[in-house]
């Protein structure tokens, strides 16, 4: 076998905190040949992108090698001398951020930072311009001249991620380092960027260190995959042995947290991992899964497991064996929350439209939206990114001011457009938990002060009454009395979504704007998450607007699911007809582009070109641009389709008949 592109060897790595070193990397040993795609999972900090940054010996200054080997193409970078590894950095080896508007600079357009990619390669500024425009086509980029004039800003969150990838491909890398690039893309832009880097394995011959918490993505882009749990590879196999056939109690645990096969909250909760990843440097003599392991036993607590080869896997655990022959566990069974559709919605819009003024034109963001929430339901609201999901959200909590001549009822009282026309009785009515907790709350706060705030200004109670309902809602969204007095970073991902929720919940909302909240969580936190949303749910009789690009979190949780595009209503029914059909041919396609961890393939239906603009929408129905179904002559193009009542209760926008749409894709 040929020299591997990139080598651990068993690399030892801590950071020195207060004199003391916190190891993080506990003797990691991998290799990836030439053209290979290897991917490393895990829990947040279990240390993959600390792995990822070794690699490229780009480490925090407290980061302390104590000892271990990395080589990359050969050369071994822990060794190199500052200038060496600047060329090794500059020529061989390139990465790619989970968010592109942090890697590409606000203040310059496209093109001069695309162009400097290769001029710091010695290229002149001639030749510079020709080799952008050329790698911006490799890149799937229809219209080089177009996007290289824009900022960063202008473009959607897809097009970001192709120019940084163009920008990485610059130097030809050998290796190409990819850190969660597409945790926050819809599935649409996320199945474009996945191909997009198959195309560049298969042209340019690159190896590829793909670092993901979304497992599915994992199963369809790598050929091999390490697991990795506090700052150890666990198990190391095949992508198809790895999630089909795993060995190790902690991957198996992972994989069954995912809400897969159309599972739903009535029908079963979803498994979680108990405890909670160690802490950073934690002591960990022997087996580092051992709290957390439902086959631990005594040998685990006093023998070190060794790295040991079981089919055509390799695995840490003593008892891989009986761990890959036990049978499932007993699933815990969901419970269904009743939901009276008989008697009037709790909330209702009528006609909602949202408008924007842009360069001294008007546009609408969001346009004759109409939908209902009943006591206990969950509706779900999908698209793609820049259909107007939080538009409209914003717009429903008064966030926006919505145009004249719609209405937003809330108990069948119509809500004042604007938050500050509203009454405290109606903004506690309606609460939101936003995506990302690290930016919602406050970081000088305590978690105490954080919920109080919320009881204090929107109930009227007593200190003795605010201090009972403290306790209640902690204990709704499990958290601890020990919690109370930390501040939100000393908190992990998922605790700090739980605040953020307890906070939401803390004024007995009657309904709860969910916008993301598990895009950015590893899978075992997001089950816990799901189920903590289910048995809210079910306890207090919340409704949820719930927000996700992720389809098969939005069937789980989802009673009725809605369907945005460009700021109109494409189908509104119930889950199991809108995923399992006949669905709208936009809602076909979002569907098609999901991947899954068990390597089952359907034909992805590829939508032409990028969302329109709100500010130029198409004539006739605004998805026959990119529509794979449109029919022949010119009704689609000339003709807006009207919102018409399906069989099941729902409504669907398109002009094919409802008994001619297809089924499950």
């Amino acid at each position: 076998m040929s020299e591997p592109t990139l080598e651990f060897e068993d690399l030892k790595l801590a950071y020195m905190v207060r004199g003391t070193a916190r190891e993080v990397l506990r003797g990691v040993s991998f290799a990836i040949q030439a053209g290979e795609a290897y991917g490393l999972v895990g829990e947040s900090g279990c240390g993959k992108s600390t792995a990822a940054y070794a690699a490229i010996r780009s480490l925090p200054r407290n980061a302390r090698v104590l000892s271990g080997a990395v080589r990359l193409a050969g050369r071994d970078v822990l060794s190199l001398k500052k200038n060496e590894l600047r060329d090794l950095r500059a020529n061989t080896v390139s990465m790619v951020y989970q968010d592109p508007s942090q890697a590409l600079n606000p203040t310059i357009r496209v093109g001069p930072q695309l162009i400097e990619s290769f001029t710091v390669m010695g290229v002149d500024k001639h030749e510079a311009l020709k080799r952008s425009t050329a790698i911006l086509h490799k890149v799937q980029i229809a219209d080089p001249d177009v996007v290289m004039d824009r900022f960063p800003h202008q473009l959607s969150g897809g097009m970001q991620q192709r120019v940084v990838i163009a920008m990485a491909l610059a130097c030809d890398p050998k290796l190409l380092i990819l850190d969660e690039p597409t945790t926050g893309l819809d599935v649409t832009v996320e199945a474009e960027v996945l191909d997009l880097i198959r195309n560049i394995r298969t042209e340019y011959g690159t190896s590829v260190l793909f670092i993901s918490h979304n497992l599915s993505v994992v199963r369809s882009i790598c050929d091999k995959v390490g697991v990795l749990y506090a700052g150890k590879l666990v198990e190391e196999g095949s992508a198809q042995n790895v999630f089909e056939h795993a060995v190790h109690p902690y991957t198996i645990g992972l994989l069954k947290c995912l809400p897969t096969h159309g599972l739903r909250k009535d029908a079963q909760r979803l498994s979680t991992i108990p405890g909670f990843l160690p802490s950073l440097g934690a002591d960990l003599p022997t087996c580092v899964f051992v709290e957390r392991c439902s086959f631990a036993d005594e040998t685990c607590t006093t023998e070190v497991p060794l790295w040991r080869s079981l089919g055509t896997s390799s695995v840490r655990c003593h008892h891989a064996e009986k761990v890959a022959g036990s049978p499932a566990e007993n699933e815990i069974a969901g419970v269904s929350v009743e939901i009276n559709r008989k008697i009037k919605p709790i909330l209702e819009l009528v006609n909602v439209s949202k408008s924007f003024h842009q360069g001294g034109q008007s546009f609408k963001a969001v346009q004759d939206v109409s939908l209902s929430l009943y006591a206990g339901e969950t509706l779900g609201l999908v698209g793609e990114s820049g259909s107007g999901k939080t538009t409209l959200a914003h717009t429903l909590l008064g966030l926006h001011a919505a145009d004249a001549g719609g209405k937003i009822l809330c108990d069948g009282k119509e809500l004042l457009p604007g938050r500050r026309r509203r009454t405290l009785e109606q903004i506690r009515a309606i609460q939101i938990v936003f995506q990302n907790p690290d930016s919602a709350l406050n970081r000088r706060r305590s978690v105490r002060k954080i919920i109080t705030r919320t009881l204090r200004h929107l109930a009227r109670v007593t200190p003795e009454e605010i201090e009972s309902r403290l306790r209640s809602v902690i204990a709704a969204v499990r958290l601890t009395e020990g919690h109370l007095d930390m501040r939100p970073g000393q908190l992990s991902g998922g605790l700090k979504q739980r605040v953020a929720i307890a906070r939401a919940y803390a004024g007995q909302p009657r309904v709860m704007v969910c916008d993301e909240p598990t895009s950015s969580l590893d899978v075992s936190v997001q089950a816990a998450i799901l189920n903590l949303l289910a048995d809210i749910q079910r306890e207090s009789n919340t409704s949820y607007l719930f927000i996700s690009h992720d389809l098969r979190v939005v069937r789980y949780l989802s009673d009725r699911i809605a369907v945005l595009y460009l700021g109109r209503i494409m189908e509104v029914g119930p889950a199991e007809r809108v995923f399992d059909g006949p669905h709208h041919p936009y809602t076909e396609a979002l569907l098609s582009a999901v991947t899954s961890t068990t390597g089952s393939t359907t034909s992805r239906i590829k939508l032409e070109g990028e969302i329109p603009s709100s500010m130029s929408p198409p004539s006739g129905c605004v998805f026959h641009t990119r529509c794979p179904r449109r029919l022949e002559g010119d009704i689609c193009s000339t003709v807006e389709p009207p919102l018409m009542a399906t069989p099941d209760g729902g409504v669907m926008r398109c002009h094919i008949p409802f008994e001619k749409l297809g089924g499950r894709v």
